[in-house]
This record gives structure tokens, C-alpha cells and sequence, in this order.
């Protein structure tokens, strides 16, 4: 797990509400701060060296996009999801980014493809290094431009709310060298497609990466609960 970073020793007043909600944002993601889990205003705001005020801005930010969850009685819970909730969130995930996917080899332009690109190459970087935080970053940076490049900006909108849910799975899912490798591959694949301006092509692979996603998910979904029932 990465060490945690005050927020004061980063930012300015200025931006701090913004760091306040990229930090929480990335301890969600990156599982420090566990799915079910509460979020305690009091011990974040010593944890970040900032006061409760941009803390609870950020959870009610964080709870708007998907992330966490507000409950009567219980306060700010880290969402989540049930086998079912995986399923489906997949589901639509695969058919969005399939679209997505399409609509950009229609209208993605020279530049934003030669950015796309060379986010890749920093991603490869990442990947070689061993650094699963820059590389996951990197890697949603590549969806969000190919995102971008659709030219829809309703698609928009609902992809990033609905790719919320699963961001801590999908960020998890890159823990086993092998899917890891098998993902670097699929990214490829799509700057291919993207390059020879083939729709059927870019949506197949789009789908298919977000079908291996959620295959990987689900089988370290099924470990987890296999090692907790043996524990039992």
C-alpha cells in the first residue's frame, strides 16, 4: 500500500479543496480505504493535515460521482458491490466503451492520436517500473482521451459516472502480472484500430478488454470469498 502524503505539504490554499478530493478519491480507488468501509471526517482530516471542511466538500463530491455511499444513521460508506452490481456495471461498461470506441475511429483527430499514443509509451514506462499507481492513472487517462475523441459529450458524462463504480476493480484487477500484461497487449490493439480507422475492430476490442476485466475481478472476487469461508 502507498504511504499516505499530507495534503499541506503538496498544495496552497488555493487548490486545496481540489487535492483534498483527488487524495480520498485515489484511497478509494487504490484500496486504502476498503470498500464498506466508514469514512471518518475527523481521523482523514489528521491524516491529510487539513481541516474537516474540504474533507467533507470531498465526500460529498466523492458520493455524487459513485464512490461512497451517504446512509442515514451511518454516514459516508465506501461502496460496495455485490456479484450482481459487478456483473451488471460491466455490462453496461463493455457496450459504452464498445460505442465510445467506435465513434472515435470516426472523429478522433491526428493530434489527440499522437496524444493517445504518447500516454501509452509513459504507460509502458509505468508498467516496467512496477509502479501500479502512475500506471492506473495513466491507463484511465488513455480511456478518458479515446472518450474524449468520441466527440459525445452525454456518452461522456455517463461513462465516467457509471465507470466510478468499478474503478477500485478495475485499478485491483492489474495486480496479477499476467492480466497485466494481457492489458498493456489489448491497449495496443486499440491504438492499431484506431490507427487503420477500423470501427468493427475498435469495438471488439474495447468490449473484449472490458470483459477480461471483469473475468478477473470476478475470479479474485471468488478467491477472497473462498479464503474467508476457509477461515470461517
Amino acid at each position: 500500500m502507498a504511504a499516505i502524503i499530507p495534503i499541506s505539504s503538496e498544495l496552497n490554499a488555493q487548490n486545496l479543496h481540489e487535492m483534498t478530493f483527488q487524495k480520498l478519491r485515489n484511497m478509494l480507488v487504490e484500496g486504502q480505504i476498503a470498500p464498506g468501509s466508514k469514512l471518518n471526517e475527523r481521523e482523514l482530516a489528521e491524516q491529510l493535515c487539513v481541516s474537516r471542511t474540504p474533507i467533507r466538500e470531498a465526500i460529498r463530491r466523492l458520493a455524487a460521482d459513485g464512490l461512497v455511499e451517504l446512509i442515514a444513521n451511518r454516514g459516508a460508506i465506501a461502496v460496495k458491490l455485490d456479484r450482481e452490481d459487478i456483473l451488471n456495471t460491466f455490462d453496461v461498461i463493455a457496450n459504452l466503451e464498445g460505442f465510445s470506441g467506435e465513434l472515435a475511429v470516426q472523429n478522433i483527430t491526428v493530434e489527440q492520436l499522437t496524444e493517445l499514443e504518447a500516454t501509452h509509451y509513459e504507460m509502458l514506462a509505468q508498467h516496467a517500473r512496477k509502479d501500479l499507481s502512475n500506471y492506473y492513472r495513466l491507463n484511465l487517462k488513455i480511456h478518458h482521451l479515446i472518450n474524449q475523441a468520441a466527440n459525445n459529450p452525454v456518452l461522456t458524462r455517463l461513462y465516467q459516472q457509471v465507470n466510478a463504480r468499478i474503478e477500485a476493480l478495475r485499478f485491483k484487477s492489474n495486480q496479477d502480472e499476467h492480466k497485466w500484461q494481457k492489458a498493456i497487449e489489448e491497449h495496443q490493439e486499440m491504438i492499431d484500430a484506431l490507427k487503420a480507422r477500423d470501427t468493427q475492430r475498435m469495438r471488439a476490442v474495447m468490449q473484449s478488454h472490458v470483459m477480461n476485466k471483469r473475468d478477473v475481478v470476478l475470479a479474485l472476487l471468488d478467491t477472497e470469498n473462498f479464503s474467508i469461508a476457509q477461515q470461517s
